[in-house]
Protein backbone atom coordinates (compact mmCIF):
# COMPACT_ATOMS: atom_id res chain seq x y z
CA UNK A 1 0.00 0.00 0.00
CA UNK A 2 2.58 2.56 -1.11
CA UNK A 3 -0.34 4.90 -1.84
CA UNK A 4 -1.53 4.74 1.78
CA UNK A 5 -2.54 8.03 3.43
CA UNK A 6 -0.76 8.57 6.75
CA UNK A 7 -1.57 11.25 9.31
CA UNK A 8 0.82 12.21 12.13
CA UNK A 9 -1.09 13.90 14.97
CA UNK A 10 1.56 15.29 17.32
CA UNK A 11 2.23 18.80 18.66
CA UNK A 12 6.00 18.26 18.91
CA UNK A 13 7.27 19.70 15.61
CA UNK A 14 10.63 17.89 15.83
CA UNK A 15 9.00 14.53 16.45
CA UNK A 16 6.42 15.02 13.70
CA UNK A 17 9.04 16.14 11.18
CA UNK A 18 11.31 13.19 11.95
CA UNK A 19 8.44 10.73 11.53
CA UNK A 20 7.27 12.40 8.32
CA UNK A 21 10.75 12.32 6.75
CA UNK A 22 11.18 8.67 7.65
CA UNK A 23 7.77 7.54 6.43
CA UNK A 24 7.89 9.48 3.17
CA UNK A 25 10.72 7.26 1.98
CA UNK A 26 8.07 4.57 1.49
CA UNK A 27 4.72 6.36 1.71
CA UNK A 28 4.57 9.64 -0.27
CA UNK A 29 1.29 10.88 1.24
CA UNK A 30 2.16 11.79 4.84
CA UNK A 31 0.57 14.83 6.51
CA UNK A 32 1.06 16.39 9.93
CA UNK A 33 -1.51 17.87 12.31
CA UNK A 34 -0.44 19.50 15.59
CA UNK A 35 -3.84 19.93 17.24
CA UNK A 36 -6.65 17.36 17.57
CA UNK A 37 -9.15 20.23 17.24
CA UNK A 38 -8.44 20.15 13.50
CA UNK A 39 -9.09 16.42 13.18
CA UNK A 40 -12.79 16.68 12.15
CA UNK A 41 -11.83 18.91 9.20
CA UNK A 42 -9.15 16.44 8.10
CA UNK A 43 -11.58 13.53 8.30
CA UNK A 44 -14.19 15.47 6.33
CA UNK A 45 -11.74 15.71 3.41
CA UNK A 46 -10.44 12.12 3.50
CA UNK A 47 -10.07 9.48 6.20
CA UNK A 48 -6.40 8.43 6.42
CA UNK A 49 -5.36 4.80 6.28
CA UNK A 50 -3.19 5.07 9.36
CA UNK A 51 -2.73 7.63 12.15
CA UNK A 52 0.29 8.08 14.42
CA UNK A 53 -1.40 9.56 17.48
CA UNK A 54 0.20 11.41 20.36
CA UNK A 55 -1.87 11.54 23.56
CA UNK A 56 -0.97 14.82 25.27
CA UNK A 57 -1.19 18.22 23.62
CA UNK A 58 -1.75 20.75 26.41
CA UNK A 59 1.50 21.64 28.24
CA UNK A 60 1.71 19.87 31.59
CA UNK A 61 -0.94 17.24 30.84
CA UNK A 62 0.03 13.59 31.05
CA UNK A 63 -3.36 11.86 31.42
CA UNK A 64 -3.75 11.18 27.70
CA UNK A 65 -7.40 12.33 27.66
CA UNK A 66 -6.96 14.45 24.52
CA UNK A 67 -5.45 11.58 22.58
CA UNK A 68 -8.07 9.11 23.79
CA UNK A 69 -10.83 11.48 22.63
CA UNK A 70 -9.17 11.69 19.20
CA UNK A 71 -8.87 7.89 19.13
CA UNK A 72 -12.59 7.52 19.86
CA UNK A 73 -13.38 9.90 16.97
CA UNK A 74 -11.14 7.95 14.61
CA UNK A 75 -12.70 4.62 15.59
CA UNK A 76 -16.18 5.99 14.81
CA UNK A 77 -15.32 6.54 11.14
CA UNK A 78 -17.09 4.20 8.66
CA UNK A 79 -13.72 2.91 7.43
CA UNK A 80 -11.68 3.52 10.55
CA UNK A 81 -7.93 4.04 10.10
CA UNK A 82 -5.32 1.93 11.81
CA UNK A 83 -3.98 3.83 14.83
CA UNK A 84 -0.53 3.60 16.39
CA UNK A 85 -0.44 5.26 19.80
CA UNK A 86 2.61 7.39 20.67
CA UNK A 87 3.62 8.23 24.22
CA UNK A 88 6.71 9.81 25.68
CA UNK A 89 6.05 8.40 29.12
CA UNK A 90 6.06 4.65 28.54
CA UNK A 91 2.80 4.66 30.46
CA UNK A 92 1.55 1.08 30.47
CA UNK A 93 -2.00 1.87 31.70
CA UNK A 94 -2.42 4.53 29.00
CA UNK A 95 -1.07 2.25 26.29
CA UNK A 96 -3.40 -0.54 27.43
CA UNK A 97 -6.39 1.83 27.51
CA UNK A 98 -5.57 2.92 23.95
CA UNK A 99 -5.39 -0.69 22.81
CA UNK A 100 -8.71 -1.45 24.50
CA UNK A 101 -10.30 1.43 22.62
CA UNK A 102 -9.11 0.12 19.28
CA UNK A 103 -5.51 1.27 18.73
CA UNK A 104 -3.58 -1.26 16.67
CA UNK A 105 -0.19 -0.81 18.32
CA UNK A 106 1.84 1.56 20.48
CA UNK A 107 5.32 3.08 20.43
CA UNK A 108 7.24 5.01 23.04
CA UNK A 109 9.19 8.13 22.10
CA UNK A 110 11.96 8.31 21.08
CA UNK A 111 11.37 5.30 18.85
CA UNK A 112 13.62 3.05 16.85
CA UNK A 113 13.17 3.85 13.14
CA UNK A 114 13.04 0.20 12.10
CA UNK A 115 10.42 -0.46 14.77
CA UNK A 116 8.30 2.47 13.56
CA UNK A 117 8.42 1.30 9.94
CA UNK A 118 7.60 -2.27 10.98
CA UNK A 119 4.65 -1.05 13.07
CA UNK A 120 3.26 0.99 10.17
CA UNK A 121 3.78 -1.81 7.65
CA UNK A 122 2.12 -4.37 9.92
CA UNK A 123 -0.83 -2.12 10.77
CA UNK A 124 -1.46 -1.40 7.09
CA UNK A 125 -1.18 -5.08 6.20
CA UNK A 126 -3.72 -6.00 8.89
CA UNK A 127 -6.02 -3.19 7.79
CA UNK A 128 -5.90 -4.44 4.20
CA UNK A 129 -7.19 -7.84 5.33
CA UNK A 130 -9.91 -6.45 7.59
CA UNK A 131 -13.47 -6.84 6.31
CA UNK A 132 -15.67 -3.88 5.52
CA UNK A 133 -18.01 -4.34 8.46
CA UNK A 134 -16.23 -5.88 11.39
CA UNK A 135 -14.97 -9.37 12.07
CA UNK A 136 -18.02 -11.19 10.72
CA UNK A 137 -17.83 -10.17 7.05
CA UNK A 138 -15.05 -12.50 5.93
CA UNK A 139 -16.55 -15.24 8.11
CA UNK A 140 -19.92 -15.00 6.33
CA UNK A 141 -21.44 -17.95 4.57
CA UNK A 142 -23.65 -20.92 5.19
CA UNK A 143 -21.38 -23.52 3.63
CA UNK A 144 -20.57 -26.52 5.79
CA UNK A 145 -16.89 -25.50 6.23
CA UNK A 146 -17.83 -22.03 7.51
CA UNK A 147 -20.53 -23.36 9.79
CA UNK A 148 -17.89 -25.67 11.25
CA UNK A 149 -15.48 -22.74 11.80
CA UNK A 150 -18.13 -20.68 13.57
CA UNK A 151 -19.13 -23.66 15.69
CA UNK A 152 -15.49 -24.15 16.71
CA UNK A 153 -15.20 -20.45 17.62
CA UNK A 154 -18.36 -20.64 19.74
CA UNK A 155 -17.10 -23.74 21.54
CA UNK A 156 -13.55 -22.67 22.25
CA UNK A 157 -14.01 -18.93 22.89
CA UNK A 158 -15.36 -19.19 26.48
CA UNK A 159 -12.40 -21.35 27.52
CA UNK A 160 -8.80 -20.35 28.22
CA UNK A 161 -7.37 -22.88 25.76
CA UNK A 162 -4.64 -21.74 23.41
CA UNK A 163 -5.81 -21.80 19.80
CA UNK A 164 -3.83 -22.26 16.58
CA UNK A 165 -5.51 -20.95 13.42
CA UNK A 166 -4.35 -22.47 10.13
CA UNK A 167 -5.12 -21.27 6.63
CA UNK A 168 -3.83 -19.71 3.44
CA UNK A 169 -3.12 -16.00 2.97
CA UNK A 170 -6.30 -13.97 2.79
CA UNK A 171 -8.74 -16.43 4.41
CA UNK A 172 -9.26 -14.31 7.53
CA UNK A 173 -7.13 -15.93 10.24
CA UNK A 174 -6.87 -12.73 12.28
CA UNK A 175 -10.64 -12.30 12.01
CA UNK A 176 -11.09 -15.73 13.56
CA UNK A 177 -8.74 -14.70 16.37
CA UNK A 178 -10.70 -11.48 16.97
CA UNK A 179 -13.99 -13.40 16.95
CA UNK A 180 -12.58 -15.75 19.62
CA UNK A 181 -11.53 -12.78 21.73
CA UNK A 182 -14.88 -10.99 21.41
CA UNK A 183 -16.77 -14.12 22.46
CA UNK A 184 -14.46 -14.85 25.40
CA UNK A 185 -14.43 -13.79 29.05
CA UNK A 186 -11.57 -11.48 28.07
CA UNK A 187 -13.64 -9.45 25.60
CA UNK A 188 -13.36 -6.31 27.74
CA UNK A 189 -9.58 -6.64 27.69
CA UNK A 190 -7.04 -5.88 24.98
CA UNK A 191 -6.73 -7.76 21.70
CA UNK A 192 -3.17 -7.21 20.52
CA UNK A 193 -1.89 -8.64 17.22
CA UNK A 194 1.84 -9.17 16.67
CA UNK A 195 3.41 -10.21 13.37
CA UNK A 196 6.00 -12.61 14.71
CA UNK A 197 7.73 -13.01 11.38
CA UNK A 198 8.34 -9.26 11.17
CA UNK A 199 10.09 -8.98 14.56
CA UNK A 200 13.87 -8.69 14.10
CA UNK A 201 15.62 -11.39 16.10
CA UNK A 202 17.84 -8.72 17.68
CA UNK A 203 14.83 -6.96 19.27
CA UNK A 204 12.58 -9.97 19.76
CA UNK A 205 12.83 -10.06 23.56
CA UNK A 206 12.45 -6.30 23.92
CA UNK A 207 9.33 -6.24 21.72
CA UNK A 208 7.61 -9.17 23.41
CA UNK A 209 8.86 -8.93 26.98
CA UNK A 210 9.79 -5.24 27.34
CA UNK A 211 12.97 -3.61 28.62
CA UNK A 212 14.27 -1.39 31.38
CA UNK A 213 15.87 2.00 30.87
CA UNK A 214 19.57 1.62 30.11
CA UNK A 215 19.38 -2.09 29.26
CA UNK A 216 20.87 -1.31 25.82
CA UNK A 217 22.10 1.75 23.93
CA UNK A 218 18.75 3.15 22.77
CA UNK A 219 16.75 2.12 25.84
CA UNK A 220 16.07 5.65 27.10
CA UNK A 221 13.01 4.68 29.13
CA UNK A 222 11.26 1.62 30.50
CA UNK A 223 9.09 0.04 27.83
CA UNK A 224 6.40 -2.62 28.26
CA UNK A 225 6.42 -5.60 25.95
CA UNK A 226 3.47 -7.09 24.13
CA UNK A 227 2.85 -9.64 26.86
CA UNK A 228 2.49 -6.86 29.46
CA UNK A 229 0.39 -4.63 27.20
CA UNK A 230 -2.11 -7.44 26.53
CA UNK A 231 -2.43 -8.39 30.20
CA UNK A 232 -5.99 -9.53 30.90
CA UNK A 233 -6.72 -9.86 27.19
CA UNK A 234 -5.71 -11.86 24.13
CA UNK A 235 -2.31 -11.86 22.43
CA UNK A 236 -2.54 -12.87 18.77
CA UNK A 237 0.78 -14.22 17.48
CA UNK A 238 0.52 -14.08 13.70
CA UNK A 239 2.92 -15.73 11.24
CA UNK A 240 4.47 -17.95 13.90
CA UNK A 241 5.73 -20.27 11.18
CA UNK A 242 8.22 -17.61 10.09
CA UNK A 243 9.93 -17.32 13.49
CA UNK A 244 13.59 -18.40 13.63
CA UNK A 245 14.29 -21.33 15.95
CA UNK A 246 16.16 -19.27 18.62
CA UNK A 247 13.15 -16.96 18.92
CA UNK A 248 10.87 -19.99 19.21
CA UNK A 249 12.89 -21.16 22.21
CA UNK A 250 12.45 -17.80 23.97
CA UNK A 251 8.70 -17.80 23.33
CA UNK A 252 8.42 -21.37 24.60
CA UNK A 253 10.09 -20.42 27.89
CA UNK A 254 7.63 -17.55 28.42
CA UNK A 255 4.63 -19.78 27.71
CA UNK A 256 5.85 -22.59 29.94
CA UNK A 257 6.56 -20.34 32.92
CA UNK A 258 3.69 -17.89 32.33
CA UNK A 259 6.14 -15.13 33.08
CA UNK A 260 8.56 -12.88 31.23
CA UNK A 261 11.70 -11.04 32.26
CA UNK A 262 12.15 -7.61 30.63
CA UNK A 263 15.64 -6.91 29.33
CA UNK A 264 17.64 -5.30 32.12
CA UNK A 265 15.27 -6.49 34.87
CA UNK A 266 16.46 -8.66 37.74
CA UNK A 267 13.19 -10.50 38.30
CA UNK A 268 10.43 -11.98 36.11
CA UNK A 269 6.88 -10.65 35.81
CA UNK A 270 3.86 -12.93 35.68
CA UNK A 271 1.68 -12.57 32.60
CA UNK A 272 -2.04 -13.12 32.19
CA UNK A 273 -2.80 -13.42 28.50
CA UNK A 274 -4.60 -15.88 26.30
CA UNK A 275 -2.59 -16.96 23.28
CA UNK A 276 -4.13 -17.32 19.84
CA UNK A 277 -1.63 -17.93 17.06
CA UNK A 278 -1.77 -18.39 13.30
CA UNK A 279 0.31 -19.49 10.34
CA UNK A 280 -0.11 -20.09 6.64
CA UNK A 281 2.39 -22.96 6.70
CA UNK A 282 0.98 -26.27 5.57
CA UNK A 283 0.86 -28.86 8.32
CA UNK A 284 3.67 -30.96 6.85
CA UNK A 285 6.04 -28.01 7.23
CA UNK A 286 4.62 -27.05 10.60
CA UNK A 287 5.23 -30.52 12.03
CA UNK A 288 8.79 -30.61 10.64
CA UNK A 289 11.13 -30.16 13.62
CA UNK A 290 13.64 -28.40 11.37
CA UNK A 291 11.08 -25.64 10.80
CA UNK A 292 9.12 -25.50 14.05
CA UNK A 293 9.84 -26.77 17.55
CA UNK A 294 7.46 -29.62 18.46
CA UNK A 295 7.38 -28.57 22.13
CA UNK A 296 6.31 -25.04 21.19
CA UNK A 297 3.69 -26.40 18.80
CA UNK A 298 2.36 -28.54 21.65
CA UNK A 299 1.91 -25.37 23.73
CA UNK A 300 0.14 -23.49 20.96
CA UNK A 301 -2.17 -26.04 19.37
CA UNK A 302 -4.43 -27.12 22.23
CA UNK A 303 -7.23 -26.35 19.76
CA UNK A 304 -6.67 -26.11 16.01
CA UNK A 305 -9.08 -24.23 13.75
CA UNK A 306 -8.57 -24.70 10.01
CA UNK A 307 -10.02 -21.85 7.94
CA UNK A 308 -10.99 -23.15 4.47
CA UNK A 309 -9.83 -21.40 1.30
CA UNK A 310 -12.53 -19.72 -0.75
CA UNK A 311 -12.33 -22.36 -3.50
CA UNK A 312 -13.56 -24.93 -0.96
CA UNK A 313 -16.68 -22.91 -0.15
CA UNK A 314 -17.80 -21.58 -3.50
CA UNK A 315 -21.40 -21.48 -2.33
CA UNK A 316 -20.50 -18.55 -0.07
CA UNK A 317 -19.16 -16.42 -2.94
CA UNK A 318 -22.52 -14.83 -3.97
CA UNK A 319 -23.16 -13.56 -0.42
CA UNK A 320 -19.61 -12.21 -0.13
CA UNK A 321 -19.93 -10.46 -3.49
CA UNK A 322 -23.20 -8.82 -2.51
CA UNK A 323 -21.76 -7.71 0.83
CA UNK A 324 -18.63 -6.08 -0.55
CA UNK A 325 -20.30 -4.57 -3.62
CA UNK A 326 -22.94 -2.93 -1.45
CA UNK A 327 -20.30 -1.69 0.96
CA UNK A 328 -18.15 -0.05 -1.72
CA UNK A 329 -21.19 1.39 -3.50
CA UNK A 330 -22.05 3.17 -0.26
CA UNK A 331 -18.44 4.16 0.43
CA UNK A 332 -17.87 5.69 -3.02
CA UNK A 333 -21.39 7.02 -3.54
CA UNK A 334 -21.99 4.81 -6.59
CA UNK A 335 -25.42 3.58 -7.67
CA UNK A 336 -26.47 0.05 -6.77
CA UNK A 337 -26.09 -2.37 -9.68
CA UNK A 338 -26.86 -6.03 -10.12
CA UNK A 339 -24.34 -8.69 -11.07
CA UNK A 340 -24.81 -10.35 -14.45
CA UNK A 341 -25.46 -14.08 -14.42
CA UNK A 342 -22.41 -14.67 -16.63
CA UNK A 343 -20.16 -12.72 -14.27
CA UNK A 344 -21.53 -14.49 -11.19
CA UNK A 345 -20.92 -17.93 -12.72
CA UNK A 346 -17.35 -17.00 -13.67
CA UNK A 347 -16.62 -15.49 -10.25
CA UNK A 348 -17.86 -18.63 -8.54
CA UNK A 349 -15.67 -20.75 -10.78
CA UNK A 350 -12.58 -18.59 -10.22
CA UNK A 351 -9.94 -20.27 -7.97
CA UNK A 352 -9.35 -17.09 -5.90
CA UNK A 353 -5.71 -17.73 -4.91
CA UNK A 354 -5.88 -14.63 -2.69
CA UNK A 355 -9.11 -15.85 -1.04
CA UNK A 356 -11.53 -13.36 0.57
CA UNK A 357 -8.94 -10.59 0.53
CA UNK A 358 -8.63 -10.86 -3.27
CA UNK A 359 -12.40 -11.00 -3.70
CA UNK A 360 -12.80 -7.84 -1.65
CA UNK A 361 -10.21 -5.99 -3.74
CA UNK A 362 -11.93 -7.18 -6.93
CA UNK A 363 -15.27 -5.84 -5.68
CA UNK A 364 -13.75 -2.46 -4.87
CA UNK A 365 -12.27 -2.31 -8.37
CA UNK A 366 -15.59 -3.22 -9.96
CA UNK A 367 -17.44 -0.46 -8.08
CA UNK A 368 -14.82 2.15 -9.00
CA UNK A 369 -14.28 1.22 -12.65
CA UNK A 370 -17.50 -0.48 -13.75
CA UNK A 371 -19.84 1.72 -15.75
CA UNK A 372 -22.47 -0.52 -17.30
CA UNK A 373 -26.00 -1.29 -16.25
CA UNK A 374 -24.71 -4.47 -14.57
CA UNK A 375 -21.40 -5.62 -13.17
CA UNK A 376 -19.58 -7.71 -15.75
CA UNK A 377 -16.58 -9.98 -15.30
CA UNK A 378 -14.15 -7.46 -16.80
CA UNK A 379 -15.11 -4.95 -14.08
CA UNK A 380 -13.48 -7.26 -11.53
CA UNK A 381 -10.17 -7.36 -13.38
CA UNK A 382 -10.66 -10.98 -14.40
CA UNK A 383 -10.83 -12.61 -17.81
CA UNK A 384 -13.28 -15.26 -18.94
CA UNK A 385 -10.63 -17.92 -18.57
CA UNK A 386 -7.35 -17.84 -16.70
CA UNK A 387 -5.82 -19.97 -19.45
CA UNK A 388 -6.53 -17.37 -22.12
CA UNK A 389 -6.12 -13.88 -20.67
CA UNK A 390 -6.86 -10.81 -22.71
CA UNK A 391 -3.86 -9.34 -24.56
CA UNK A 392 -1.92 -6.88 -22.43
CA UNK A 393 1.24 -4.87 -22.82
CA UNK A 394 3.54 -2.43 -21.08
CA UNK A 395 2.85 -1.92 -17.37
CA UNK A 396 0.10 -4.55 -17.41
CA UNK A 397 2.58 -7.13 -18.70
CA UNK A 398 5.04 -6.21 -15.94
CA UNK A 399 2.28 -6.57 -13.36
CA UNK A 400 1.44 -10.04 -14.64
CA UNK A 401 5.11 -11.07 -14.62
CA UNK A 402 5.55 -9.73 -11.10
CA UNK A 403 2.44 -11.53 -9.87
CA UNK A 404 3.54 -14.79 -11.47
CA UNK A 405 7.02 -14.47 -9.93
CA UNK A 406 5.54 -13.90 -6.49
CA UNK A 407 3.14 -16.83 -6.86
CA UNK A 408 6.00 -19.10 -7.97
CA UNK A 409 8.21 -18.02 -5.06
CA UNK A 410 5.41 -18.61 -2.56
CA UNK A 411 4.77 -22.05 -4.02
CA UNK A 412 8.47 -22.94 -3.87
CA UNK A 413 8.67 -21.62 -0.29
CA UNK A 414 5.49 -23.54 0.59
CA UNK A 415 3.80 -20.36 1.80
CA UNK A 416 6.68 -19.16 4.00
CA UNK A 417 6.71 -15.38 3.56
CA UNK A 418 10.27 -14.92 4.85
CA UNK A 419 11.69 -17.57 2.51
CA UNK A 420 9.74 -16.22 -0.47
CA UNK A 421 10.98 -12.69 0.24
CA UNK A 422 14.59 -13.92 0.26
CA UNK A 423 14.07 -15.72 -3.06
CA UNK A 424 12.68 -12.53 -4.60
CA UNK A 425 15.34 -10.31 -3.06
CA UNK A 426 12.88 -8.04 -1.26
CA UNK A 427 12.02 -7.36 2.38
CA UNK A 428 9.09 -9.03 4.11
CA UNK A 429 7.32 -5.67 4.31
CA UNK A 430 7.80 -5.10 0.56
CA UNK A 431 6.47 -8.56 -0.20
CA UNK A 432 3.40 -7.96 1.96
CA UNK A 433 2.69 -4.78 -0.01
CA UNK A 434 3.00 -6.66 -3.29
CA UNK A 435 0.74 -9.44 -2.02
CA UNK A 436 -1.84 -6.79 -1.21
CA UNK A 437 -1.32 -5.09 -4.58
CA UNK A 438 -1.93 -8.29 -6.52
CA UNK A 439 -4.60 -9.69 -4.24
CA UNK A 440 -2.59 -12.83 -3.48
Amino acid sequence: MADARILILDDDADVATAARMLLRRRYPEVTVLDDPAGLPQVLARAVPDIVLLDFNFTPGRTDGAEGLAALDLLRRQPRAPAVIALTAYADVPLAVEALKRGADDFLTKPWDNARLMAAVDSALARRSTAPAHGATAALMGESAPMQAVRAMIASVAPTEANVLVLGENGVGKELVARAIHLASRRAAGTFLAVDMGALPESTFESELFGHRKGSFTDARADRPGRFQAARGGTLFLDEIGNMPLPAQAKLLTALERREVTPLGADRPESVDVRIVSATNLDEARLFDAATFRPDLLFRLNTIVIRVPPLRERRGDIPALLRHYLEHYEAQYGRPARTLSATALAALQAHPWPGNVRALRHACERAVILGGGAQYELADFGLTATAAAPAPVSGAATLNILERDAIAAALAQAQGNISHAAKMLGVSRAALYRKLDKHGI
